[in-house]
């Protein structure tokens, strides 16, 4: 008899999933979420998508006051060791001053994160997004991007360098749908602002486009997808959670 290696994979990871025990009849008693706790299943079950942008909300506002969270990291790796219930997921940039753990002020369990240059998403980083909501029971879905983004500056200025080329093209629908006027390259910072502002709304809607595996979380409210966008000059997160009012019309 034929084994098929792929479907075999997908039964064992949806075996250890939370949604595989509900699906089971396994009753998972939520608890109470608080700053600094260690990510469970129980605690998991407890976030909606809401309080998952609260917490957020909160962990960026203790990273502005200088106000994290001391946390024992040996200890988590210790209590995570043998399972992992993230909230969150986080597509970011992989640009090295604006890490999501650090700017969210999380910690070991408590986020799924993906960086790639220019926070834009390929059919590999969703189908890992499809993996942390469908399987692990992330509650939320956030775009990350920042201001003075090199990879947003070259894709502006139509930058060329091997497999970066290709990667780069994935940013100019943003880029055409941009109107902030002046130069309309890396040397006006507010056009290239605006460009990684609607790059993040860009990159949202083409995750809900190509998953209809999301698409359905998001329609059960399981799940929600939002953008936001880290100012490098101040830590502060602004938040995109009215992801309509990007206008492509000219692309």
């Amino acid at each position: 008899m034929r084994i098929n290696l792929s479907a075999l994979i997908l039964v064992l990871l949806v075996a250890t999933s939370a949604r595989a025990a509900e699906d089971h009849g396994v009753v998972i008693t939520p608890v109470p979420y608080s700053a600094g706790v260690v990510m469970s299943q129980a605690v998991q079950a407890g976030i909606t998508p809401e309080k998952a942008i609260g917490i957020l909300k909160a962990g960026n506002e203790r990273f502005l006051s200088n106000q994290q969270i001391k946390r024992n990291l040996k200890e988590l790796v210790q209590k995570t060791s043998e399972g992992q219930y993230p909230f969150a997921s986080v597509v970011a940039c992989m640009d090295s001053r604006s890490g999501p753990e650090i700017v969210f002020d999380q910690s070991i369990g408590d986020l799924f994160v993906i960086r790639i240059a220019g926070n834009v998403a390929n059919d590999d980083i969703i189908g890992s997004l499809e993996y942390a909501s469908k399987v692990r029971g992330s509650k939320l879905i956030v775009v990350l991007g920042h201001t003075n983004c090199g990879a947003i500056k070259g894709a502006c200025d139509e930058f060329t360098m091997g497999n970066l080329t290709g990667l780069l093209r994935r940013m100019q629908p943003a880029v055409i749908a941009a109107k902030t006027t002046g130069a309309r390259n890396s040397s006006n910072y507010a056009f290239v602002d605006e460009v990684g502002e609607i790059n993040v709304a860009d990159t949202i809607r083409t995750i809900r486009e190509k998953s209809p595996i999301l698409q359905d979380l998001e329609a059960q409210g399981k799940v929600r997808m939002v953008g936001a966008f880290y100012d490098l000059s101040t830590g502060q997160i602004h938040w995109q959670l009215d992801l309509d009012s990007v206008n492509f019309s000219t692309k």
